[in-house]
Protein backbone atom coordinates (compact mmCIF):
# COMPACT_ATOMS: atom_id res chain seq x y z
CA UNK A 1 0.00 0.00 0.00
CA UNK A 2 1.30 3.40 -0.74
CA UNK A 3 2.41 5.89 2.09
CA UNK A 4 1.68 9.60 2.73
CA UNK A 5 5.63 9.91 1.80
CA UNK A 6 5.12 8.07 -1.30
CA UNK A 7 4.88 10.12 -5.07
CA UNK A 8 1.47 10.08 -6.74
CA UNK A 9 0.50 11.50 -10.18
CA UNK A 10 -3.58 13.25 -10.41
CA UNK A 11 -4.46 14.42 -13.19
CA UNK A 12 -1.32 16.37 -14.98
CA UNK A 13 0.25 17.12 -11.87
CA UNK A 14 3.59 14.49 -10.23
CA UNK A 15 3.84 15.25 -6.65
CA UNK A 16 6.97 14.07 -4.95
CA UNK A 17 4.87 13.53 -1.48
CA UNK A 18 0.94 13.52 -0.93
CA UNK A 19 1.36 15.71 1.81
CA UNK A 20 0.00 18.99 0.93
CA UNK A 21 -0.11 22.21 2.03
CA UNK A 22 -4.09 23.57 2.76
CA UNK A 23 -5.49 26.97 1.74
CA UNK A 24 -4.70 29.59 4.42
CA UNK A 25 -6.52 32.89 4.39
CA UNK A 26 -3.12 35.41 6.09
CA UNK A 27 -4.51 38.66 4.78
CA UNK A 28 -1.02 40.00 3.84
CA UNK A 29 -1.52 41.37 -0.07
CA UNK A 30 -0.35 44.48 -0.96
CA UNK A 31 -2.39 47.51 -2.34
CA UNK A 32 -4.65 46.43 -4.88
CA UNK A 33 -4.69 42.87 -3.43
CA UNK A 34 -1.37 42.43 -5.40
CA UNK A 35 0.56 39.48 -3.50
CA UNK A 36 4.45 40.48 -2.59
CA UNK A 37 7.89 39.99 -2.30
CA UNK A 38 6.66 38.15 1.71
CA UNK A 39 4.07 36.06 0.13
CA UNK A 40 6.85 34.43 -2.29
CA UNK A 41 9.18 33.79 0.88
CA UNK A 42 6.30 32.40 2.76
CA UNK A 43 5.24 29.99 0.26
CA UNK A 44 8.81 28.98 -0.85
CA UNK A 45 9.81 27.79 2.91
CA UNK A 46 7.16 25.45 2.78
CA UNK A 47 7.98 24.15 -1.05
CA UNK A 48 10.55 21.77 -0.52
CA UNK A 49 9.24 18.00 -1.42
CA UNK A 50 11.27 16.62 1.12
CA UNK A 51 10.71 18.75 4.19
CA UNK A 52 7.77 20.61 3.32
CA UNK A 53 4.65 20.15 0.95
CA UNK A 54 4.30 17.97 -2.14
CA UNK A 55 1.98 20.34 -3.61
CA UNK A 56 0.92 24.19 -1.93
CA UNK A 57 -2.91 24.99 -2.25
CA UNK A 58 -3.02 28.68 -2.46
CA UNK A 59 -4.76 31.03 0.02
CA UNK A 60 -7.96 31.72 -0.94
CA UNK A 61 -8.05 34.41 -4.19
CA UNK A 62 -10.53 36.06 -5.59
CA UNK A 63 -11.60 35.87 -9.09
CA UNK A 64 -13.30 39.17 -9.03
CA UNK A 65 -13.11 42.54 -7.16
CA UNK A 66 -16.60 41.16 -6.10
CA UNK A 67 -16.07 38.17 -4.86
CA UNK A 68 -13.73 39.91 -2.23
CA UNK A 69 -14.66 39.49 1.81
CA UNK A 70 -11.43 40.51 3.54
CA UNK A 71 -9.39 42.97 3.86
CA UNK A 72 -5.57 42.73 2.22
CA UNK A 73 -6.48 39.26 0.22
CA UNK A 74 -4.85 38.51 -3.25
CA UNK A 75 -6.63 38.85 -6.75
CA UNK A 76 -6.42 37.05 -9.96
CA UNK A 77 -8.78 39.66 -11.81
CA UNK A 78 -5.38 42.79 -12.60
CA UNK A 79 -2.54 42.41 -14.39
CA UNK A 80 -0.30 43.25 -11.18
CA UNK A 81 -1.83 40.63 -9.53
CA UNK A 82 -1.08 38.23 -12.33
CA UNK A 83 2.52 39.62 -11.93
CA UNK A 84 2.80 39.20 -8.32
CA UNK A 85 1.65 35.63 -8.29
CA UNK A 86 4.85 34.98 -10.68
CA UNK A 87 6.69 36.00 -8.45
CA UNK A 88 5.26 33.41 -5.67
CA UNK A 89 5.09 30.54 -8.17
CA UNK A 90 8.71 31.03 -9.54
CA UNK A 91 9.79 30.89 -5.48
CA UNK A 92 7.69 27.06 -5.56
CA UNK A 93 8.76 25.89 -8.49
CA UNK A 94 12.06 26.84 -7.83
CA UNK A 95 12.35 24.28 -4.30
CA UNK A 96 10.28 21.93 -6.82
CA UNK A 97 7.05 21.64 -5.40
CA UNK A 98 3.53 22.36 -7.10
CA UNK A 99 1.45 24.91 -6.60
CA UNK A 100 -2.64 25.23 -7.83
CA UNK A 101 -4.17 29.11 -7.36
CA UNK A 102 -7.77 28.40 -4.91
CA UNK A 103 -10.48 30.25 -7.29
CA UNK A 104 -12.94 32.27 -4.58
CA UNK A 105 -15.67 33.99 -4.42
CA UNK A 106 -17.01 35.17 -1.27
CA UNK A 107 -20.46 35.93 -1.75
CA UNK A 108 -22.26 37.27 0.96
CA UNK A 109 -19.70 36.88 3.42
CA UNK A 110 -18.53 40.28 2.64
CA UNK A 111 -18.72 43.89 3.58
CA UNK A 112 -19.78 47.05 1.69
CA UNK A 113 -16.41 48.96 2.21
CA UNK A 114 -14.93 45.94 0.44
CA UNK A 115 -17.23 46.25 -2.53
CA UNK A 116 -16.61 48.27 -5.80
CA UNK A 117 -18.47 50.93 -5.40
CA UNK A 118 -19.78 50.54 -1.96
CA UNK A 119 -22.43 48.14 -3.49
CA UNK A 120 -24.47 45.30 -1.80
CA UNK A 121 -22.19 41.47 -2.03
CA UNK A 122 -24.32 39.09 -4.25
CA UNK A 123 -25.63 35.84 -3.32
CA UNK A 124 -27.74 33.10 -3.97
CA UNK A 125 -30.34 34.69 -2.23
CA UNK A 126 -31.25 37.81 0.27
CA UNK A 127 -30.40 36.34 3.40
CA UNK A 128 -27.80 37.84 5.24
CA UNK A 129 -25.02 36.12 7.02
CA UNK A 130 -24.53 36.38 11.44
CA UNK A 131 -20.74 36.55 11.16
CA UNK A 132 -18.39 39.54 10.84
CA UNK A 133 -15.36 40.09 8.92
CA UNK A 134 -11.98 42.43 8.44
CA UNK A 135 -12.50 45.76 7.11
CA UNK A 136 -10.47 49.07 7.20
CA UNK A 137 -11.99 49.75 10.04
CA UNK A 138 -11.81 46.85 12.20
CA UNK A 139 -14.25 43.31 12.51
CA UNK A 140 -17.49 44.50 10.92
CA UNK A 141 -20.65 42.52 10.40
CA UNK A 142 -20.80 41.59 7.01
CA UNK A 143 -23.71 43.69 4.89
CA UNK A 144 -26.92 42.66 3.77
CA UNK A 145 -26.38 40.65 0.07
CA UNK A 146 -28.55 40.84 -2.42
CA UNK A 147 -29.78 38.15 -4.93
CA UNK A 148 -27.84 37.39 -8.26
CA UNK A 149 -30.52 37.82 -11.45
CA UNK A 150 -30.77 34.35 -13.22
CA UNK A 151 -29.09 36.76 -16.27
CA UNK A 152 -26.26 37.63 -13.99
CA UNK A 153 -25.23 34.21 -13.34
CA UNK A 154 -23.45 33.30 -16.98
CA UNK A 155 -20.86 36.21 -16.04
CA UNK A 156 -20.28 34.81 -12.76
CA UNK A 157 -19.28 31.49 -14.62
CA UNK A 158 -16.94 33.99 -16.95
CA UNK A 159 -15.23 35.55 -14.32
CA UNK A 160 -14.13 31.98 -13.02
CA UNK A 161 -13.24 31.06 -16.32
CA UNK A 162 -10.91 33.98 -17.01
CA UNK A 163 -8.94 33.85 -13.32
CA UNK A 164 -8.48 30.08 -14.33
CA UNK A 165 -6.04 31.11 -17.18
CA UNK A 166 -4.75 34.16 -15.42
CA UNK A 167 -4.07 31.50 -13.04
CA UNK A 168 -1.92 29.46 -15.50
CA UNK A 169 -0.91 32.51 -17.15
CA UNK A 170 0.67 33.19 -13.35
CA UNK A 171 2.59 29.93 -13.51
CA UNK A 172 0.19 27.99 -11.44
CA UNK A 173 0.47 24.40 -12.02
CA UNK A 174 -3.40 24.19 -11.59
CA UNK A 175 -6.55 25.59 -10.06
CA UNK A 176 -9.07 24.45 -6.97
CA UNK A 177 -12.26 25.72 -6.99
CA UNK A 178 -13.22 26.58 -3.69
CA UNK A 179 -17.52 25.57 -3.03
CA UNK A 180 -16.87 25.14 -0.14
CA UNK A 181 -17.37 26.93 4.10
CA UNK A 182 -20.20 29.09 3.17
CA UNK A 183 -18.77 31.05 0.26
CA UNK A 184 -20.67 31.94 -2.84
CA UNK A 185 -21.21 28.30 -4.59
CA UNK A 186 -21.88 26.72 -1.39
CA UNK A 187 -24.83 29.41 -1.23
CA UNK A 188 -26.02 27.89 -4.14
CA UNK A 189 -25.76 24.49 -2.86
CA UNK A 190 -27.54 24.38 0.36
CA UNK A 191 -31.06 24.90 0.68
CA UNK A 192 -30.64 26.49 3.84
CA UNK A 193 -29.21 29.14 2.00
CA UNK A 194 -30.44 29.24 -1.23
CA UNK A 195 -34.44 30.13 -1.33
CA UNK A 196 -34.20 30.85 -5.61
CA UNK A 197 -37.33 29.73 -7.67
CA UNK A 198 -35.50 29.84 -10.93
CA UNK A 199 -33.50 26.95 -12.40
CA UNK A 200 -30.84 27.79 -10.13
CA UNK A 201 -33.03 26.88 -6.37
CA UNK A 202 -35.41 24.18 -5.84
CA UNK A 203 -34.01 20.99 -6.43
CA UNK A 204 -30.88 19.46 -5.84
CA UNK A 205 -30.28 19.43 -9.61
CA UNK A 206 -31.24 22.95 -9.85
CA UNK A 207 -28.81 23.86 -6.95
CA UNK A 208 -25.99 22.01 -8.25
CA UNK A 209 -26.49 24.11 -11.38
CA UNK A 210 -24.04 26.77 -10.69
CA UNK A 211 -21.17 24.88 -9.60
CA UNK A 212 -21.48 22.37 -12.39
CA UNK A 213 -21.22 25.16 -15.02
CA UNK A 214 -18.81 27.05 -13.30
CA UNK A 215 -16.44 23.80 -13.02
CA UNK A 216 -17.13 22.88 -16.82
CA UNK A 217 -16.04 26.12 -17.82
CA UNK A 218 -12.88 26.17 -16.21
CA UNK A 219 -12.19 22.61 -16.82
CA UNK A 220 -12.71 23.68 -20.89
CA UNK A 221 -9.85 26.86 -20.31
CA UNK A 222 -7.46 24.55 -18.27
CA UNK A 223 -8.19 20.88 -18.50
CA UNK A 224 -9.54 18.24 -16.06
CA UNK A 225 -6.42 17.53 -15.47
CA UNK A 226 -5.57 20.65 -13.76
CA UNK A 227 -8.96 21.27 -11.69
CA UNK A 228 -9.58 20.40 -8.18
CA UNK A 229 -12.78 21.10 -6.30
CA UNK A 230 -12.96 21.74 -2.46
CA UNK A 231 -16.17 20.83 -1.14
CA UNK A 232 -17.59 20.86 2.47
CA UNK A 233 -20.46 18.83 3.05
CA UNK A 234 -21.26 19.57 6.67
CA UNK A 235 -18.95 22.46 8.17
CA UNK A 236 -21.05 25.45 9.56
CA UNK A 237 -19.05 27.80 8.63
CA UNK A 238 -20.04 31.14 7.93
CA UNK A 239 -23.31 30.61 9.34
CA UNK A 240 -23.78 27.78 6.43
CA UNK A 241 -26.48 26.47 7.64
CA UNK A 242 -27.07 22.56 7.49
CA UNK A 243 -28.55 21.38 4.28
CA UNK A 244 -31.68 19.34 4.75
CA UNK A 245 -30.36 16.35 3.10
CA UNK A 246 -26.77 16.74 2.69
CA UNK A 247 -26.04 13.23 1.29
CA UNK A 248 -28.07 13.63 -1.43
CA UNK A 249 -26.82 16.86 -2.37
CA UNK A 250 -23.29 16.12 -2.35
CA UNK A 251 -23.70 12.55 -3.71
CA UNK A 252 -25.21 14.28 -6.84
CA UNK A 253 -22.80 16.66 -7.11
CA UNK A 254 -19.35 14.48 -6.83
CA UNK A 255 -21.30 12.16 -9.35
CA UNK A 256 -21.93 14.99 -11.91
CA UNK A 257 -18.25 16.25 -11.23
CA UNK A 258 -16.99 12.82 -11.50
CA UNK A 259 -17.23 12.43 -15.72
CA UNK A 260 -14.90 15.90 -15.53
CA UNK A 261 -11.68 14.05 -15.26
CA UNK A 262 -10.65 16.24 -12.54
CA UNK A 263 -7.42 16.02 -10.76
CA UNK A 264 -8.72 15.91 -7.18
CA UNK A 265 -11.90 16.64 -5.06
CA UNK A 266 -10.40 18.41 -1.82
CA UNK A 267 -13.10 17.64 1.30
CA UNK A 268 -13.05 18.73 4.24
CA UNK A 269 -14.50 16.44 6.93
CA UNK A 270 -16.41 17.96 9.51
CA UNK A 271 -16.64 21.90 10.85
CA UNK A 272 -13.79 23.33 9.21
CA UNK A 273 -11.20 23.72 12.46
CA UNK A 274 -13.33 22.50 14.34
CA UNK A 275 -15.06 19.18 15.20
CA UNK A 276 -14.35 16.20 12.38
CA UNK A 277 -17.45 14.72 13.94
CA UNK A 278 -19.71 17.52 13.87
CA UNK A 279 -22.48 16.41 11.63
CA UNK A 280 -23.00 12.42 10.51
CA UNK A 281 -21.88 11.45 6.90
CA UNK A 282 -20.68 9.02 4.95
CA UNK A 283 -17.81 9.96 3.55
CA UNK A 284 -16.95 6.70 1.76
CA UNK A 285 -20.04 6.42 0.15
CA UNK A 286 -19.05 10.37 -1.20
CA UNK A 287 -15.60 9.12 -2.69
CA UNK A 288 -17.40 5.72 -4.31
CA UNK A 289 -19.08 8.44 -6.98
CA UNK A 290 -15.89 9.79 -7.76
CA UNK A 291 -12.74 7.29 -9.41
CA UNK A 292 -9.98 10.20 -9.06
CA UNK A 293 -7.31 11.26 -6.56
CA UNK A 294 -9.47 11.88 -3.41
CA UNK A 295 -7.56 15.10 -0.97
CA UNK A 296 -9.02 14.64 2.49
CA UNK A 297 -8.55 17.53 5.57
CA UNK A 298 -9.50 19.08 9.00
CA UNK A 299 -7.84 17.58 12.11
CA UNK A 300 -5.78 15.35 10.70
CA UNK A 301 -2.29 14.34 12.84
CA UNK A 302 0.41 12.01 11.68
CA UNK A 303 -1.35 8.51 12.79
CA UNK A 304 -4.61 10.02 11.13
CA UNK A 305 -2.54 11.03 7.98
CA UNK A 306 -0.75 7.76 7.47
CA UNK A 307 -3.91 5.67 8.54
CA UNK A 308 -6.15 7.18 5.80
CA UNK A 309 -3.20 6.85 3.38
CA UNK A 310 -2.49 3.06 3.97
CA UNK A 311 -6.05 1.83 4.44
CA UNK A 312 -7.02 3.29 0.89
CA UNK A 313 -9.25 6.15 2.33
CA UNK A 314 -7.46 9.15 1.24
CA UNK A 315 -4.65 9.67 -1.72
CA UNK A 316 -3.70 12.79 -0.15
CA UNK A 317 -4.15 14.83 3.41
CA UNK A 318 -4.40 17.99 3.65
CA UNK A 319 -2.62 20.00 6.49
CA UNK A 320 -3.71 23.48 7.47
CA UNK A 321 -2.42 24.97 11.00
CA UNK A 322 -0.17 22.87 11.45
CA UNK A 323 1.91 24.31 8.21
CA UNK A 324 1.87 27.74 9.63
CA UNK A 325 4.17 27.45 12.13
CA UNK A 326 6.25 24.39 11.00
CA UNK A 327 7.64 25.47 7.07
CA UNK A 328 9.25 22.03 7.47
CA UNK A 329 6.16 19.97 8.54
CA UNK A 330 6.70 16.85 5.80
CA UNK A 331 9.96 16.40 7.53
CA UNK A 332 8.63 16.41 10.57
CA UNK A 333 5.50 13.71 9.63
CA UNK A 334 8.61 11.74 8.39
CA UNK A 335 10.60 11.98 11.54
CA UNK A 336 7.50 11.68 13.96
CA UNK A 337 9.44 14.88 15.60
CA UNK A 338 7.41 17.66 17.64
CA UNK A 339 5.45 20.46 16.18
CA UNK A 340 5.69 23.84 16.65
CA UNK A 341 2.51 25.73 17.82
CA UNK A 342 1.44 28.78 15.94
CA UNK A 343 0.59 32.28 17.19
CA UNK A 344 -2.99 32.76 16.28
CA UNK A 345 -2.50 36.42 17.34
CA UNK A 346 -0.67 36.41 13.85
CA UNK A 347 -3.06 34.28 11.56
CA UNK A 348 -4.28 38.01 9.57
CA UNK A 349 -2.32 40.86 8.46
CA UNK A 350 0.44 41.88 9.93
CA UNK A 351 4.35 41.27 8.69
CA UNK A 352 7.07 38.67 9.17
CA UNK A 353 6.10 38.01 12.40
CA UNK A 354 4.15 34.72 12.78
CA UNK A 355 4.05 34.40 8.92
CA UNK A 356 7.61 33.88 7.95
CA UNK A 357 9.88 33.49 11.29
CA UNK A 358 9.10 29.97 12.32
CA UNK A 359 12.08 27.64 12.56
CA UNK A 360 13.08 24.89 10.77
CA UNK A 361 13.65 21.63 12.63
CA UNK A 362 17.39 21.84 12.96
CA UNK A 363 17.27 25.73 13.92
CA UNK A 364 14.53 24.56 16.47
Amino acid sequence: MPTLFDPIRIGALDLASRIVMAPLTRCRAGPGQVPTALMAEYYAQRADPASGAGLIVSEATQVCPEGQGYLDTPGLHSAAQVAGWRRVTGAVHARGARIVAQLWHVGRISHVSLQPGGRAPVSSSAKTAQVKTRTAAGREPVSSPRALATEEIPGVVEQYRAAALRALDAGFDGVEVHAANGYLIEQFLRDSLNDRSDRYGGSVANRCRFLLEMVQAVVDAVGGGRTGVRLSPVTPSNDAGPDSDPQALYGHAVAALAPLGLAYLHVVEGATGGARDHAPFDYAALRSRFKGAWMVNNGYDRALALDAVAGGRADLVAFGKPFIANPDLGRRLRLGAPLAVPDANAYYGGGARGYTDYAALDAA
